[in-house]
């Protein structure tokens, strides 16, 4: 069973979350204080945090900062009605977190979301990881290399492209694209998005008919395949 640590102090929201995630085999230990929140995480082992930002003595950006110093790979989602692009960048850019979800959302939204995190800290197949990539993203210079090569990519573009690339073959609606990308802005149609994806398309070699790279997902958006 997967354990996972929310803080919360919400005990409505708490109390609904935790009997939906149930269904699928997820423990949820909540707690209302950070403090004690963060003193757990250092006696039982979670699988995987739920953090609110606005909480009582401290402020979640500076929680998930402490929690992201002692545990280094542990995911942890910001589950938040704070809707502030800044603190939305700050969260998953400067203070580690995996990811953001806004209030008010689906129960189902959150338990795809933690499944698809806790797939990408599984263990990968060492043949698999031999296989040279034709696509690598190198965060710290951000840049994407095609071949070895640097593409020229716009912000908007190797942010969409970067986020697709690190779901690793998760499905990412347009409203996803639009919530995490810092370069595009919220008030984007999904229609921009698919003129970007068109052009990172073009810069790939590739066509919505013949893909190599980028999947379109009928009715929800795009995934990344290599």
């Amino acid at each position: 069973m997967i354990k996972v640590l929310m803080i919360e102090d919400d005990i409505e929201l708490a109390e609904i979350l935790t009997e939906y995630l149930e269904q699928f085999d997820i423990e949820v230990v909540n707690v209302e204080n950070p403090y004690i929140g963060m003193s757990k995480l250092n006696i039982e082992d979670f699988d995987l945090v739920i953090l609110d930002l606005t909480l009582p003595d401290i402020d979640g950006l500076e929680v998930c900062s402490e929690i992201r110093k002692k545990h280094h790979d542990i995911p942890i989602i910001i589950s938040s009605a704070r809707h502030d692009i800044n603190d939305k960048v700050e969260a998953l850019e400067k203070r580690g977190a995996d990811d953001y979800l806004p209030k008010p959302y689906n129960p189902r939204e959150l338990q795809a979301r933690i499944k698809s995190l806790l797939r990408r800290k599984e263990p990968k197949i060492q043949k698999k990881e031999e296989i040279k990539k034709d696509l690598v993203l190198d965060e710290r210079k951000r840049e994407i290399l095609y071949k070895g090569e640097p593409l020229k990519l716009t912000s908007a573009e190797f942010g969409i492209l970067a986020y697709l690339m690190k779901k690793e073959g998760g499905v990412v609606s347009r409203e996803e694209l639009i919530y995490n990308v810092e370069a595009i802005s919220e008030e984007s149609t999904n229609k921009s998005i698919d003129v970007i994806i068109g052009r990172i398309r073009t810069k790939l070699g590739e066509t919505s008919k013949n893909p190599r790279f980028i999947k379109a997902v009928r009715g929800i958006g795009y995934k990344f395949i290599q």
